[in-house]
């Protein structure tokens, strides 16, 4: 177990994250959860508290090219390399307070603790908090270290806001934001003074309190491919009339695939490969279905994830053939459409070694786990940055006013940023 200065010490920086959580939850409350849209007023205004809070505990504070804040201790000011700990502020509408928020909190306490001379940091590190993460104000996730890293496309750049409609470059202007190396897709950060990028999230899964551990060191981001709106077309005909050997049923043949999806995931999951697979939109057409219809056409969404691109490329050639085969012994067709992908993106294998050691000193026993839903960190890891993760248990998932995480659990997340930090070389 790590061991502290003192009870009282422990129990302020807990008091102060706490202090934190609430003022930010009453400056951002909603008709229910908070809202704290990208690239808004209400972000600036987070943005704005976080910088007196740090400027209060004698911290550095600076905005980038993007207006997203950097903090540091006065003596890294000036580092040529720093190991980066950060996440995003916004929400999406209605949301929890900790989703992006918990791992910008994390690093600020990690800072206020070195400078307090409670922890001793071996090397420089820099807290960034950043815009624009959530998806839902601009149809697409990542904004902000998209732009730090110079890998926003075109299409999301001249993405329109789903509330007010103006473009995100509209968005960026009216922060005051140079948008022309951003359209240029130039880093608006110097990505090589980065040794690593670090990022401190809840869970947003259920493993960490069915395990009942505190926290997770996260061995990389689930890539995935998806199809929106895949129709199976079969025959339409009367449910008494017409014998099985003559039906088209699409029903039936999704039911088929489904069960021959599940089948293959058991099988890899035996065999140590890492999948999930989830249609979470289902139906037949409500304007002609009826209970005595053999329905003409089922629409459906499949969304595979998994750690490993093989095993995606696996899945993609397996879906085409299950697909095939049981169009041809159903009579249906399946009209696919085009399907979304994201790559997956690993952590750094050194750095997972070495935040699973120092939660191994934190807690006695180190865990650790793939990521379901996507991060920063991917960002950071595709753009040639070493990245690694650490979750922290929440109870009833994220993007929802129900998101619990305990401080308790919090700050042992914070304890392992810091044992690393202190043991890093």
């Amino acid at each position: 177990m790590m061991h502290h200065s003192t009870g009282h010490a422990k129990d302020s920086a807990s008091d102060l994250a706490a202090k934190m959580f609430e003022d930010i939850r009453a400056l951002s409350q909603d008709a229910a959860g908070v809202s704290r849209p990208a690239f808004s007023a209400k972000e600036s205004e987070t943005l704005a508290y976080l910088a007196a809070r740090a400027h209060e505990a004698g911290l550095c504070v600076s905005e980038d090219a993007g207006k997203n804040l950097w903090f540091c201790l006065p003596e890294h000011d000036g580092a040529e390399h720093y190991t980066v700990i950060g996440s995003h502020v916004d929400s999406v509408p209605m949301g929890g307070n900790y989703d992006g928020l918990a791992g910008v909190i994390a690093g600020l306490l990690v800072l206020i603790e070195a400078r307090r001379g409670r922890r001793q940091l071996t090397k420089p590190v820099k807290v960034l908090a950043m815009r624009g993460e959530e998806s839902a104000w601009f149809g697409a996730c990542y904004l902000g270290s998209k732009m730090l890293t110079g890998s926003l496309p075109a299409g999301e750049f001249n993405a329109a806001h789903k509330g007010d409609g103006r473009a995100l470059h509209a968005h960026l202007e009216g922060l005051g934001i140079d948008t022309a190396p951003i359209a240029a897709q130039r880093p608006i950060c110097d990505l090589s003074q980065i040794d690593a990028y670090l990022e401190l999230h809840i869970e947003q899964g259920p493993l960490l309190v069915e395990r009942n551990l505190p926290a997770a060191v996260v061995t990389g981001i689930r890539g995935n491919f998806r199809y929106r709106d895949i129709h199976c077309i079969g025959q339409a005909g009367h449910s008494g009339a017409v014998p099985r050997a003559y039906r088209h049923d699409p029903v039936l043949a999704f039911a088929e695939l489904m069960h021959r999806l599940d089948g293959t995931w058991q099988h890899l999951l035996s065999t140590g490969q890492d999948l999930v697979l989830t249609s979470g939109v289902v139906g037949t057409d409500p304007s002609r279905h009826a209970i005595a219809r053999i329905p003409d056409e089922i629409a459906f969404s499949l969304d595979v994830r998994s750690q490993d691109a093989e095993t995606l490329d696996q899945m993609r050639d397996y879906l085409t053939g299950e697909m095939e085969d049981i169009a041809r012994s159903r009579g249906v067709t399946f009209d696919v459409g085009a399907p979304v992908s994201v790559a997956p993106a690993l952590m750094d294998h050194a750095l997972v070694d070495a935040l699973s050691q120092a939660m191994e000193r934190v807690t006695g026993e180190a865990f650790k786990m793939a990521s379901g839903g996507g991060h920063d960190a991917a960002v950071f890891a595709q753009a040639g940055v070493p990245s690694g993760m650490i979750f922290v248990r929440n109870r009833n998932g994220s993007h929802n006013p129900d998101e619990a995480m305990e401080i308790a659990d919090f700050m042992v997340g914070v304890d392992i940023l810091s044992a690393y930090m202190g043991a890093a070389s």
